[in-house]
């Protein structure tokens, strides 16, 4: 295989979304998920329309143990990665004491866990070849707090500074480290999230712009994109750091409620 990307997450929106165009640029992809059968329709097709090859990896990166299964299947199997993309993670709305324990622990581990490990796992390999680019999925939630989503939002903060702390370790090398941030996105999150009827999720952009926007932003080298933004969202996130902590989680708050 060459030039090869790692996608987590890949079965459907912005990672599938990815995996459309790293293969439409030629690449070999290892795509990661849950479902057997939607990892084997995206191996189908992208092998069929583009002449390029595709390992897919059935796996629950929610479980720790199948992190490390993840890399050793990669390494085993004499794989370089050149691009490591940490798209896979999920949701939830509702007050945090109110929410389902095991569900919220879920969401760190494949959010923060998941993402963290993998990075760790692969990133030696790069520094070692003086090359390779990671694209690390985050949110433009990760740039403010988010009442009835404050894990959510708390994880997504952490890689955004996790992703920009990195990028910065790794300034003198020829790897980079690159933070997506979207905003309200058609995919299935919303519907895993309960954010369906919200405010939040009254215009969403495309899997596709979003996807498109984050992978030539990474190969660039860039250090945050942010994208899928409506033109009152733009103006009003450079000016979110200047209004009142309790105004803006009273605002956060109304956007999220049903």
């Amino acid at each position: 295989m060459k030039n090869v990307a790692l996608i987590t997450g890949a079965s459907g929106g912005i990672g599938k979304e990815l995996a459309r165009i790293h293969a439409g640029h030629g690449g070999d992809l290892i795509v990661i998920a849950r479902s057997q059968d939607k990892l084997d329709q995206l191996k189908n097709e992208l092998e069929e329309k583009h002449g390029i090859k595709v390992l897919s990896i059935v796996k629950d990166l929610a479980h720790p143990d199948a992190l490390g299964e993840v890399f050793d299947e990669v390494e085993q199997a004499g794989i370089e990665i050149e691009y490591l993309i940490n798209n896979a993670g999920f949701g939830g709305r509702g007050k945090f004491y109110e929410r389902d324990w095991e569900k919220d622990l879920a969401m760190i581990n494949l959010n923060i866990i998941a993402l963290t490990a993998l990075t760790r796992f692969f990133l030696p390999g790069f520094v070692k070849r003086n090359r390779g680019r990671i694209l690390n999925v985050s949110s433009t939630a990760s740039l403010m707090p988010g009442p009835l989503q404050a894990v959510y939002y708390a994880t997504k903060a952490y890689v955004t500074f996790f992703s920009n702390a990195i990028a910065e370790e790794l300034r003198d090398t020829g790897v980079t480290v690159t933070a997506l941030l979207p905003g309200a996105t058609e995919t299935g999150f919303a519907n895993v999230s309960d954010m369906n009827h919200t405010a939040a999720f009254a215009k969403t952009a495309s899997a596709e712009s979003v996807a498109r926007d984050g992978y030539n932003g990474m190969l660039k080298g860039k250090l945050n994109v942010i994208s899928g933004l409506t033109m009152s969202q733009k103006f009003m996130m450079p000016l979110i750091p200047f209004v009142p902590k309790r105004m803006l989680l009273k605002q956060i708050r109304k956007l999220q409620e049903v």
